[in-house]
């Protein structure tokens, strides 16, 4: 009871449900450059911006009570289950101005912008999380 006290308080559920979110949104990148070249393939989309906003809600509404779950509830897709593990699911991006020759509507250039502010949202929470985890270690150990 008391280690789970100290673990899920502060922001160490915030920055694990970041990081589930964070890889499912990389595989989901990954999923559109793989089917870059099939025609007639609609790219898939998660919105941090969405996702972002749910998550301070969910800090907002658990407040300091590390027994609360952090629910996360983003539209159709994001939601957290009744264990607490974040769900996921990409919804179909909406074709902005154009829909390529081959009926695709996934833009490669866009694609790696999105990976890369993805790939540095992800390593900054694990070093959070990293860190999070050393300090813990060293107050049991009696280290710091």
């Amino acid at each position: 009871m008391f280690l789970s006290n100290v673990t899920d308080s502060g922001p160490t559920p915030a920055l694990v449900k970041t990081l589930a979110f964070n890889e499912a949104r990389l595989k989901m990148i990954a999923e559109n450059v793989a089917n870059l070249q099939t025609p007639g393939y609609r790219a898939k989309q998660l919105d941090p911006k969405a996702f972002q906003h749910a998550l301070g809600e969910a800090l907002a509404s658990r407040g300091d009570d590390p027994r609360k779950p952090l629910v996360v509830n983003s539209g159709r897709e994001v939601s957290t289950s009744d264990r607490g593990d974040l769900r996921v699911t990409p919804t179909e991006k909406p074709v902005e101005n154009v829909l390529f020759h081959d009926g695709t509507n996934f833009s490669i250039e866009q694609g790696m912008a999105d990976l890369a502010k993805t790939s540095l949202t992800h390593e900054l929470a694990t070093a959070l999380l990293r860190d999070r985890m050393a300090s813990l270690r060293k107050a049991v150990r009696g280290t710091l």
